[in-house]
C-alpha cells in the first residue's frame, strides 16, 4: 500500500478507476463494444476469464487465505474510497478480474490486449492508492487472473488474432465487368474510418494495382455521397464506382451504385469492416483481384425509410435501442480522443444512463434494450445479429431483446451463440430474447422525455423528426420502416485465391492534395 503525500486530483481519479471497474462493470462495458464491433470472439474469452477468476477469487481464494485490509489510519482521508470494502484482503478481485479479461482478450488479439493492459494495470494500482489493498494482494489477483487465462488458453483453442472469418456467406457468383488496369473506376477513399488501425495504406496498394483509376481522396468531414454523386453527374461517369472506408462510407457509396445501376467495388479501409469481410473481400488485394477478373455477386440490401424521409441503404444491420445511443456518444467523443477509447468512454456513459426504450413493432407493444434488423439470416441465440448466412436470402433477421438488467443486456449482447445458451440455462441472462424473420418491419419508436435516439445503421446514426401523437394521446414517435430489397446490388468479390497483383501507370488522384497522372 503507498503512504505518500495525497493530491486532491490523482486521488479523485484513482477513486474513479476504481469505482468504474466494481462488479466488473468496466470490463463487461468493454467486452459490450468488442461484441457489437465485431471483436466478439475477444469478448467471450475475456468474460469468460474474468467470470473464472472472479469465482475463485470470492467463493475460494478469499475464504481460503482472507487476511486483514489494511488500516483506515494509515490511509489519507482524500484517498480514501466512499465506500470501504469489507471482504478479506488477499487476493485482489478487482485486479484478478482485471488481469483474467486483458489477458483473455489478449490471446485473440494481442493488439487489442496490449491496448487494454493499461487499463488493467491502472485498476489494480487503483486499489493501492486507495488504500484497499496491500501489495501482495494486487500481485496476487494479477497472478491469478493470468493463471485463469492461461489455463483456460489450454481447455479451450484460441480462434484467429481479429475474429476472422473463415469463409464468406454464400451467395450467386456472376460476371460483372472487369477492369485489369482500374480503367472506368472512380474510388472514394475516406482515410478517416481506419484511423485508429495499424495498416498498410490502401492508396498505395490501389495506386500501384490499379494505375489508370482514378481515387477521390475526402478531406475530414467530407461526405461520400456528395463527391460520388458528382462523378456521376459529368459527361462521361464512371462505369464501376468503388469506396474505400468503413461500413458508413460503404453504405453511403452503395446507395447511389444502387441509383446508378453500377457494380459496387468495395475496399475495406475502416477500423471494422463488417460488409467488406461479409462480401468475401477482407483485403485490399482480394478486392482489387475479383475486379481484375470481373468476379462478383449479387446482394440483399435493406432500406430505411423514416415517414416522410428519403430512403437509406442498409447493408448489415439497423438497431434502436442502446446501440444507437452509444454510437452517437462514442461519435461526439471520438475527435477529442479517438475511436478505440471514444468507444470505451461511450460505454461506460450509456451502460450508467441508459433507459429501455418502448417501441411498438408491427402492433405489438414492448419495452426493450435494443432491436437488431439484420439483413439475410444470422446465427441464432445471439442479441446482436452482425454476420449473416446468406448474402442472398430474401430476408430480414429481426432480434428483440427485452428489458432486463443492464448488466444482463451487455451479457446478451456480448456473448455468443453456445456461451448465451450455457449462461442462459444457469440463469445469468435474460430469457426475453425474441427472434423472427420477415421481409418488412414497421417500428415506432417512443423514447423517454429529453431522448431523440434514431437508428443506427451500419455505425452511424440517423435521427428523424417526431411524429405526430396518436389519437390516443400517446407520446410522440419516431415511425420507421425497414425492408429487404433482394438482389438489388452486384459487388465484386472474388471466387479464388490466386492474383498476386501488378504495378502500371500512374492512378489519377483527385481532391485534397489532387494530385495528376503520372506517365
Amino acid at each position: 500500500m503507498t503512504t505518500g503525500p495525497s493530491h486532491p486530483v490523482a486521488d479523485r481519479v484513482w477513486s474513479r478507476v476504481s469505482g468504474v471497474a466494481d462488479r466488473g462493470v468496466l470490463w463487461w462495458t468493454i467486452a459490450g463494444v468488442l461484441a457489437v464491433t465485431g471483436r466478439r470472439r475477444a469478448a467471450e474469452r475475456g468474460l469468460g476469464s474474468l467470470l473464472v477468476a472472479s469465482a475463485l477469487t470470492n467463493l475460494i481464494a478469499k475464504r481460503v487465505f482472507g487476511g486483514d485490509r489494511p488500516l483506515l489510519a494509515d490511509v489519507p482521508i482524500g484517498r480514501r474510497l466512499p465506500k470501504p470494502p469489507a471482504t478479506p484482503s488477499f487476493p485482489s478481485g478487482h485486479s484478478a478480474s482485471a488481469a483474467a479479461f486483458a489477458m483473455g482478450v489478449a490471446v485473440e488479439s494481442p493488439r487489442l490486449g496490449i491496448a487494454l493492459a493499461p487499463a488493467a494495470l491502472g485498476v489494480a494500482y487503483s486499489r493501492l492508492h486507495t488504500g484497499a489493498h496491500w501489495l501482495s494482494d494486487v500481485v496476487g489477483g494479477l497472478a491469478l487472473g493470468t493463471g485463469v487465462t492461461a489455463l483456460g488458453t489450454l481447455l479451450v483453442r484460441p480462434g484467429t488474432s481479429h475474429d476472422r472469418i473463415d469463409s464468406a456467406p454464400t451467395g450467386d457468383d456472376r460476371r460483372l465487368p472487369a477492369s485489369p488496369e482500374g480503367e472506368g473506376v472512380f474510388i472514394v477513399v475516406n482515410r478517416s474510418s481506419g484511423t485508429s488501425v495499424v495498416r498498410a495504406d490502401p492508396v498505395r496498394v490501389l495506386e500501384r494495382r490499379l494505375p489508370l483509376a482514378e481515387l477521390h481522396l475526402l478531406d475530414d468531414g467530407d461526405d461520400p455521397r456528395t463527391a460520388m454523386r458528382a462523378a456521376l453527374a459529368r459527361e462521361e461517369p464512371p462505369s464501376i464506382i468503388g469506396v474505400c472506408g468503413g461500413d458508413g462510407s460503404v453504405a453511403a457509396v452503395a446507395h447511389e451504385a444502387r441509383a446508378a445501376g453500377l457494380p459496387l467495388l468495395v475496399v475495406p479501409g475502416g477500423t471494422f469492416n463488417h460488409f467488406a469481410r461479409t462480401a468475401g473481400a477482407a483485403s485490399v488485394d482480394l478486392a482489387v483481384d475479383a475486379l481484375q477478373r470481373g468476379e462478383g455477386v449479387r446482394t440483399d440490401v435493406a432500406e430505411l425509410r423514416f415517414a416522410g424521409g428519403s430512403p437509406i441503404t442498409v447493408l448489415n444491420t439497423a438497431s434502436v435501442g442502446i446501440y444507437p445511443d452509444f454510437v452517437a456518444e462514442r461519435e461526439r467523443l471520438e475527435r477529442r480522443w479517438g475511436k478505440w477509447p471514444a468507444a470505451v468512454i461511450a460505454a461506460v456513459r450509456v451502460l450508467r444512463s441508459s433507459a429501455p426504450v418502448t417501441v411498438v413493432v408491427d402492433g405489438r407493444r414492448a419495452r426493450v434494450w435494443t432491436l437488431f434488423v439484420g439483413v439475410g439470416r444470422n446465427e441464432a441465440g445471439i442479441a446482436a445479429p452482425m454476420q449473416r448466412r446468406r448474402l442472398d436470402d430474401g430476408t430480414l433477421d429481426v432480434r428483440v431483446l427485452h428489458a432486463g438488467t443492464r448488466v444482463r443486456a451487455v451479457g446478451s449482447l456480448a456473448f455468443g451463440r453456445r456461451t448465451s445458451s450455457v449462461l442462459r440455462r444457469l440463469r445469468l441472462l435474460p430469457e426475453r430474447l425474441e427472434s423472427f424473420t420477415t421481409d418488412s418491419i414497421d417500428v415506432l419508436v417512443r423514447p423517454r422525455e429529453g431522448q431523440a435516439p434514431g437508428f443506427a445503421h451500419d455505425g452511424e446514426v440517423a435521427i428523424a423528426a417526431p411524429a405526430e401523437a396518436s389519437a390516443r394521446g400517446a407520446v410522440p414517435g419516431y415511425r420507421t420502416t425497414v425492408r429487404v430489397l433482394p438482389a438489388a446490388l452486384d459487388v465484386y468479390r472474388p471466387a479464388g485465391d490466386d492474383g498476386d497483383g501488378s504495378g502500371g501507370r500512374g492512378t489519377r488522384v483527385t481532391a485534397g492534395g489532387g494530385r495528376s497522372p503520372r506517365p
